[in-house]
């Protein structure tokens, strides 16, 4: 009897400590944050992810965007979302700002460096947003979100492709809490999958891709994603390909 009760009481004590272990990733990190400066308050098209032009936006996000360094895990952190709150209750709003990580950026003790279009949104109205930027750099909580792009999944081809000698994709519109780890090529030859090698940031290259239709499949999680249908063999360096998927 005495070891069912403890047994039974260990029981209910794991169950109740559970869902702690579990939500451990919702909660806040403290840090710091500041920003940079762009003509028209949005991001940057430079940015070291990869993006290109899409960094500038970020599809549903309107140029809420961050350089980040140790968030970027190599290049898996580009594309992800977060969700950051300053800590001046007067000036700051308590909900922040959402916002994608979509370049480098170390600063003194940053996590993040902001584009002025999602710094700005970190205060409770207009004035108090001109007051935190006058500060430059203010200290903040931060945690990942679940990104929520409006649009399918899209391989962009970077401009340093050359059909047919070299491939260099980037996968934009990935929802969810998902690093994207991996990208494969099929190879109809060989009758395999074959990996492509991260370039840097979001960017996956492969020299000398078989000819004709090109067809990739990307790793979310422990989950392989298939596009429904494959980029199409007079694929051209700067283009962008809807793969009609969707991730959640």
């Amino acid at each position: 009897m005495e070891f069912g009760f403890r047994h039974q009481l260990g029981l209910v004590c794991v169950i109740l400590l559970f869902p702690a272990l579990c939500n451990c990733q919702e909660y806040f990190t403290k840090s710091r944050a500041t920003y940079y400066g762009t003509p028209d308050g949005f991001g940057t098209p430079t940015g070291a992810c990869g993006f290109g032009e899409f960094g500038r936006l970020m599809d549903g996000y309107g140029g809420r965007v961050a350089g980040v360094s140790g968030l970027r895990r190599n290049g898996a952190g580009c594309g992800t979302c977060y969700q950051v709150k300053c800590l001046m209750p007067k000036l700051c709003d308590v909900n922040g700002v959402t916002l994608v990580a979509t370049d480098y950026g170390q600063g003194d003790r940053t996590d993040f460096i902001m584009s002025p279009s999602a710094f700005s949104r970190l205060g409770v109205n207009k004035i108090a947003s001109e007051e935190i930027k006058k500060k430059g750099t203010v200290d903040i909580e931060f945690k990942r979100v679940p990104c929520k792009y409006t649009g399918n999944v899209l391989f962009h081809v970077q401009q340093t492709s050359s059909n047919p000698g070299y491939l260099a994709v980037v996968i934009l519109n990935v929802n969810g809490k998902y690093d994207v780890t991996a990208v494969e090529m099929w190879q109809k030859s060989q009758q395999r999958w074959v990996p492509l090698r991260r370039s840097y940031g979001a960017v996956f290259d492969f020299a000398n891709p078989p000819s004709g239709e090109i067809l990739l499949r990307f790793k979310v999680g422990s989950n392989w994603k298939l596009p429904k249908i494959p980029i199409p063999a007079y694929w051209k360096p700067g283009a962008t390909y809807d793969t009609k998927v969707q991730v959640y």
